[in-house]
């Protein structure tokens, strides 16, 4: 059986963290260049996503003891999803996938985003159900080719019969590096190559035919 692994962010759905940072702001009381500079640019996102603080209390009181700000999980989910998009060409890629083989998520995100998808991204959960991996659960992040190998080591799959799709070239590089096929989701002015990702999953499903 063969295995299709998705990024999320920017893959699945689109990202934007101009638009996170007002709603953090608003829930905490702290300006958004406090929050930028002690958690995002202090490297303690980074740090999260490689499974530092591995559950969401842990994350959420880190978050606290660095920026100064409280937050809850809700609030944390609420923030989140202001700033992801559904791509739908996208997550049609993603079921058609499943209906080839086992289809899974491969992404970089913290705990809260783990524990959090089913609310994010109900049609997402609907179609990978358990099959989601997350590096802080997997203690590595993209484009190491740990990651990959973990991933490999989860599902029983061999790298020649894995496909991988991402929106980073240093991702999808970390990828084959061990043997997987990667497909890069280009963005041209802004847009997803969506047709590009969905010809690479057909040539790979038909690549013995």
């Amino acid at each position: 059986m063969d295995l299709y692994l998705f990024d999320f962010d920017k893959t699945l759905y689109a990202y934007d963290n101009r638009k996170r940072l007002p709603a953090l702001s608003r829930s905490t009381g702290v300006s958004e260049y406090h929050l930028a500079k002690t958690w995002w640019v202090g490297g303690f996102e980074t740090r999260a996503e490689a499974g530092e603080w591995p559950s969401s209390e842990e994350y959420l009181a880190q978050f606290q003891r660095v920026t100064g700000a409280k937050l809850s999980l809700e609030q944390w989910q609420a923030a989140r999803a202001l700033a992801s998009t559904r791509i739908p060409e996208s997550v049609r890629a993603l079921e058609r996938a499943s209906g080839l083989g086992t289809v899974s998520l491969l992404s970089n995100n913290p705990a809260p985003f783990a524990e959090s998808l089913p609310v994010l991204a109900p049609d997402v959960t609907a179609i990978v159900g358990d099959n989601r991996l997350v590096s802080c659960q997997l203690g590595v992040r993209k484009p190491d080719e740990r990651a990959f190998r973990l991933a490999l080591e989860r599902y029983g799959a061999t790298a020649e019969n894995t496909f991988f799709t991402d929106d980073s070239a240093e991702n999808i590089a970390g990828a084959v590096a061990v043997g997987i096929h990667g497909h890069h989701l280009r963005y041209v002015d802004g847009v997803p190559q969506v047709g590009e990702m969905r010809e690479a999953i057909e040539a790979f499903a038909n690549r013995t035919a």
